[in-house]
């Protein structure tokens, strides 16, 4: 199961227990968002950027986790598609794993020669590095898309130009591949961190506290966030919008993903917060106050985090259920999992009713009233409409016909 594929739609299962359990929906949070999201600064991307934005938005995290620590130089995603990419049929398939292989030494001799994490230098190094470093960033990038998304790892440079001419495949001729403005794009990214709250936060810490790329072993489902700095668990996005979208619904849900994931409280986290690397801000929220603005006040964090569990135990909750069998039994365990409201609490919310002379109230403000109609239109509510379930999937799209018969489920999602 993947936490990206989980919150993506609204007929998951994980999606709807959220959007019951966030009472108040993002709309507060954006507010709060907004708020903290003050400055002038915006790097759009380049021309030559195109449809490679997620390309550049990949690499420019990973080179800020660098900044960070190295003890991981070449992440999870990245080892994984490498060693994928072996089981690509015509011979291309083992040449872009040997070539993977040594993309991912020159990458890691050269994090660890630079200093990338040393604290007594600048977050950035000479330009020409940073261009070499930009450089493999973007072939590591590729390399992720196989162990995310195997179809569209056949729409990348790496593959298309490995499969045109394998022997002719080197790891130089994979570094030319990026052009110079999706480079370019990396090292402009990185040089607005080197002059705002990113850097300062870099300067409070030492490279033993942080953490690269934390995963949450324990529950079944794959995620990956960016960082966890003495307890604050941060994420990366290189959005162009990001006054407008850098706080989408997706997003609030991934980074309160992220907390419930971490059910041993391995991490400690007590804070949460996103650093936008087109516009240099960072916002936080300490982890109550976040929890308070979604309106997940029918539990506390430890309740959350044990009803996760039972949840993604008891079906597949990143999906959506294509059936009237899977849908009923999805329903339910969102039924069983639901909080218990007790008399006197407002029925969205669970919080104690203000005190009333006139007759009693069910929800303790106008806000709550309307949520409350939203989720049962939603069917998110004991007693509510099934929506209707989308049509039954009749066939799985072929593979290519170059390709041996691998896996091709997507093993790692942000």
């Amino acid at each position: 199961m993947s936490l990206t594929s989980g919150l993506h739609s609204p007929r998951t299962p994980l999606r709807r227990f959220l959007d019951r359990e966030l009472s108040a929906g993002p709309k507060l949070l954006r507010e709060s968002f907004r708020a903290q999201h003050r400055t002038d600064t915006l790097l759009l991307p380049p021309p030559g950027v195109g449809t490679e934005a997620g390309t550049v938005g990949t690499a420019i995290d990973q080179r800020l986790r660098l900044a960070f620590t190295t003890t991981a130089p070449v992440d999870l995603a990245t080892e994984a598609g490498i060693d994928l990419t072996g089981g690509i049929g015509r011979g291309a398939g083992l040449r872009m794993r040997a070539i993977g292989g040594e993309l991912a030494a020159r990458l890691a001799e050269t994090a660890h020669r630079l200093s990338l994490d040393n604290r007594a230098l600048s977050m950035d190094r000479a330009h020409d590095e940073e261009e070499d470093l930009a450089r493999m960033l973007l072939a590591a990038a590729w390399y992720q898309v196989m162990a995310r998304n195997p179809y569209g790892f056949t729409c990348t440079p790496l593959y298309l130009t490995a499969l045109e001419d394998p022997d002719g495949f080197t790891l130089d001729r994979l570094l030319q591949l990026p052009n110079q403005d999706m480079v370019d794009d990396v090292v402009h990214q990185l040089y607005l961190a080197t002059t705002g709250p990113l850097e300062a936060l870099r300067a409070r810490t030492r490279p033993q506290d942080c953490l690269g790329g934390p995963t949450f072993p324990g529950v079944d489902i794959t995620a990956d966030a960016d960082l966890v700095v003495h307890g604050l668990l941060l994420d990366f996005k290189s959005t162009k919008h990001p006054f407008a979208r850098g706080l989408s619904q997706q997003t609030a849900n991934q980074l309160i993903g992220y907390l419930l994931l971490d059910t041993a409280d391995r991490y400690r986290i007590d804070t949460l917060g996103l650093y936008l690397t087109r516009s240099g801000v960072l916002a936080s929220w300490p982890a109550e106050e976040y929890l308070d603005l979604l309106g997940t006040c029918r539990r506390d964090l430890t309740e959350l985090r044990t009803v996760v569990t039972e949840l993604l135990a008891g079906c597949q909750a990143d999906a959506i259920p294509y059936s009237q069998e899977e849908e009923q039994q999805a329903r339910e365990l969102l039924e069983r999992l639901a909080p218990v409201i007790a008399a006197g609490h407002c029925a969205t919310c669970a919080q104690p009713l203000p005190s009333s002379t006139g007759r009693p109230r069910k929800f303790c403000n106008p806000r709550c009233r309307a949520r409350e109609q939203t989720l049962r239109r939603k069917g998110l509510l004991p007693g509510a409409l099934t929506p209707v379930l989308p049509r039954l999937r009749t066939a799985s799209p072929e593979p290519a016909e170059d390709w041996q018969v691998v896996s091709l489920t997507p093993r790692f999602r942000r």
